[in-house]
């Protein structure tokens, strides 16, 4: 294993996740990339009645601080081989799939908020379908 990709929301289920993540770079010796999917877009998000450029502004700075705060946890235990990424795509299970696949990443991390029974039909479980379709092993930490 020598590429490891972590997907990364602020939940409590993905910091476990990047947890996970950097402790198993550690004992592969593995390049860690964290990666946060943004699922509304500037043109998105001026399409509607309640635009403002600002909450946008504040979703990204959160995103980057997230991200941030991942890249300072492997750091500090020794990771040297880190960094992160974002990409776009309102499909995210689509977009960590992708993005694994055309960069070569061996293994695939990421959190479960753990939905069962409705929320679970109707929402579909991210964790499950980069499960289903990753071209690598995925890990899912809970």
């Amino acid at each position: 294993m020598k590429k490891i990709l972590c997907a990364t929301d602020g939940s409590h289920s993905a910091e476990k996740a990047v947890e996970f993540a950097v402790e198993m770079a550690l004992l592969a010796k593995a390049e860690l990339t964290f990666i946060h999917v943004i699922r509304s877009t500037g043109e998105d998000v001026s399409k509607t009645y309640f635009w403002d450029s600002t909450m946008l502004r504040a979703a990204d700075e959160q995103i980057q601080r997230e991200l941030q705060q991942a890249f300072d946890k492997a750091q500090q235990r020794g990771l040297g081989s880190v960094s992160c990424t974002t990409v776009q795509g309102h499909n995210v299970a689509a977009a960590i799939i992708h993005f694994a696949d055309v960069n070569h990443y061996d293994h695939v991390i990421t959190g479960s908020v753990g939905r069962t029974g409705v929320s679970k039909v109707l929402l579909g479980s991210i964790a499950e379908q980069v499960i289903s379709k990753a071209h690598c092993p995925v890990t899912v930490v809970r």
